[in-house]
């Protein structure tokens, strides 16, 4: 995870070319999604982080994007949440 705030520009750049870069996120509302997303695109650079995979994202709590990544998100969203049992 690679926090944009702490990146200078070319350095940014420089991981999309050598695929370090492939994902970025929301550091707040703990969402992930394409590097194309407009959604993405409009966040302020100091909430946005980069990821190397989805597996990193999800692991480390994040959830797919509902705009660029429907297919993943749709399967996030069906997925049973697992409720603590009651005594």
């Amino acid at each position: 995870m690679l926090y944009h705030a702490h990146l200078k520009d070319f350095e940014v750049r420089k991981g999309i070319r050598q695929r370090e870069i492939t994902y970025a996120g929301h550091r707040k509302l703990k969402i992930y999604g394409t590097l194309k997303c407009a959604s993405g695109k409009r966040m302020k650079r100091e909430n946005r982080i980069f990821f190397k995979t989805g597996k990193e994202a999800i692991s480390l709590g994040y959830r797919p994007c509902g705009h660029c990544m429907r297919t993943a998100f749709k399967k996030w969203k069906d997925e049973p949440v697992l409720q603590p049992k009651q005594p």
